[in-house]
């Protein structure tokens, strides 16, 4: 086969169909971030905004059209004002290589690790707040806290949270499997509709999952209660079995929801 006969099948069939691959695994990898952020909400706005426009125009809605065309570039311009925390946390994601990059597998003794100090926490009724990262980064907020880059273990936990010391109030920042930092304040969370009961440290748990893809895992002072957070919900008084489920899922990218953990978070 010449090569003019091999340009001109690459140009026919190979470039549309690697065209529109791209495409779709753009498309695909967008939804996905967007699915981490409340920044969903602008894009199902912005579509049945396109849908009404395109009925109007099929339909010969002058009228209608022409109200659309003046109102869509404001509301746009109003919609990522609102929403501009998440989209900020999509380019940050976008940034750091979020579209390629997948998160390192969480080691099972580690995680074990974890659980057994949120369960003496729990049964001891001392509170807890433990960030676990992921694709963003809070070097902001680390730099706050008390760096430790320590070995994870249920014995570092415990001495933090255990005891009254200077450390207790904050937040254990866990990144690649290490205690990064410790006694570190996080944002508190914007929502007006967080029950009245949830103290600081769910708040800033709540705060924290709005402004980053973190997970945290919040240990109540007052009830014992173990809960998770993340991409901006609060999942309350969870038994240890569905929290290390979800923490595997969670912080190992290679897996996904199944539709029973769907059926629990919906």
């Amino acid at each position: 086969m010449s090569i003019g006969a091999i340009a001109s099948a690459f140009n026919r069939y190979l470039r549309p169909a690697l065209d529109i691959a791209i495409l779709a695994w753009l498309i695909y990898k967008t939804y996905r971030l967007l699915m981490k952020t409340q920044a969903i909400q602008l894009a199902k706005g912005a579509a049945w905004l396109a849908i009404v426009y395109a009925v109007a125009f099929l339909l010969g809605l002058s009228t209608l059209s022409w109200v659309l065309g003046l109102l869509a570039p404001g509301l746009v311009i109003a919609l990522a004002i609102i929403f501009q925390p998440e989209l900020r946390k999509i380019f940050i994601k976008l940034g750091q290589g979020g579209f390629f990059r997948r998160g390192k597998r969480s080691r099972s003794t580690q995680l074990d690790a974890v659980l057994h100090a949120a369960e003496i926490l729990a049964e001891k009724r001392r509170g807890a707040l433990i960030v676990f990262t992921r694709v963003v980064a809070l070097d902001d907020i680390l730099e706050r806290g008390t760096r430790l880059d320590a070995e994870l273990s249920s014995a570092l936990l415990l001495s933090i949270f255990e005891y009254d010391t200077p450390l207790h109030d904050g937040a254990v920042i866990i990144k690649e499997g290490r205690i990064a930092s410790a006694g570190c304040f996080l944002p508190l969370s914007q929502q007006q509709d967080i029950m009245k009961s949830f103290g600081t440290r769910h708040r800033s748990a709540l705060g924290i999952s709005e402004e980053s893809d973190a997970v945290v895992l919040v240990v109540s002072e007052e009830s014992g209660a173990l809960s998770l957070v993340y991409d901006a919900r609060l999942y309350y008084d969870l038994d240890l079995a569905t929290i290390n489920k979800r923490l595997s899922r969670l912080l190992d990218y290679s897996s996904y929801p199944s539709s029973e953990d769907a059926d629990e978070e919906a």
